[in-house]
């Protein structure tokens, strides 16, 4: 169940990042990487800063700050 709640956030972290960025969305699977991607990066990110979101809305706001991230890293990278 907790591998299906997992996609689910990334699927929807995915979709909010495309939104928040401007981009729209990048498809079911596009999403779901990005999402999944984000929440390794996102947690990455708010352990660094000593940030703790528990719950599923914690989650959510964790995956998605992640995949925006991504996403602006990923087009610095695509600029140069």
């Amino acid at each position: 169940m907790q591998l299906l709640w997992f996609l689910l956030i990334g699927i929807a972290a995915g979709w909010l990042a495309g939104q928040i960025m401007g981009s729209g969305g990048y498809g079911i699977l596009g999403d779901l990487i990005l999402g999944v991607i984000g929440a390794i990066v996102g947690g990455y990110l708010f352990g660094m800063l000593g940030i703790a979101a528990g719950g599923l809305i914690g989650a959510l706001i964790t995956a998605t700050v992640g995949a925006v991230v991504l996403i602006a890293l990923l087009r610095l990278i695509k600029r140069a």
